[in-house]
């Protein structure tokens, strides 16, 4: 996790997000309408964005939270927002998004908002991924009553990363063949590596 010293979130972006499921209906409606978010609708995006749709209701039946996280996140006791930058096209998203909601669903005081990357440039630019990139999904932990940044975890589990860092660096590999090695990462895991690295990262925000 990167640090979040002087970065702010305004009151604003956190009332104008979506719920998971405004977020979820969102993409429905331009689905229905040959689009997706952002403003590249070639049929590419449209493709991952229906795989996304897919993934996520895949995510949505069989996550189960393990007993550790649900103890965890049961002590969380004062309200926090988690915030998320996100896209309909996004496949580590896609993968991260459902289980996200199914640990703020356990407990009265995370709210989860999700905001679109691209309409929110001046966010995601203050918590790029080493540095340079704009990469996605990222969830920011945010006291809800002083807008204080906590921490953020993000755009995939610290595995999936690897992997991906691995694969990017063969520069023979076609790209389609690298999502499809990392998305078998993720139907092998079964959302695991999230939940366990979500117990490090509550413990670290709660006593931050």
């Amino acid at each position: 996790m990167t640090e979040v010293k002087n970065r702010e979130i305004s009151t604003d972006t956190i009332d104008e997000a979506y719920t998971y499921d405004d977020y979820r209906q969102m993409i429905d409606r331009l689905q229905s309408d040959g689009k997706t978010t952002g403003e590249n609708h070639s049929d590419a995006m449209l493709h991952y964005t229906k795989m996304n749709v897919h993934r996520m209701k895949r995510q949505d039946k069989r996550t189960d939270l393990n007993d550790e996280l649900t103890e965890r996140l049961s002590k969380v006791d004062t309200d926090w927002t988690w915030l998320v930058l996100t896209e309909a096209w996004c496949g580590d998203a896609a993968q991260s998004l459902p289980i996200i909601n199914k640990m703020a669903d356990t407990n009265d005081n995370i709210s989860l908002r999700l905001i679109l990357r691209d309409e929110h440039l001046e966010v995601m630019d203050q918590f790029l991924q080493n540095g340079k990139s704009r990469s996605i999904p990222k969830l920011i932990c945010i006291d809800s009553d002083t807008l204080e940044v906590i921490g953020d975890w993000g755009p995939r589990p610290q595995e999936a990363q690897e992997l991906y860092d691995s694969l990017r660096s063969d520069s023979e590999m076609p790209y389609q063949e690298v999502a499809e090695r990392l998305h078998k990462w993720y139907a092998d895991d079964r959302g695991q590596a999230i939940q366990n690295e979500f117990i490090h990262a509550i413990d670290e925000w709660m006593h931050s």
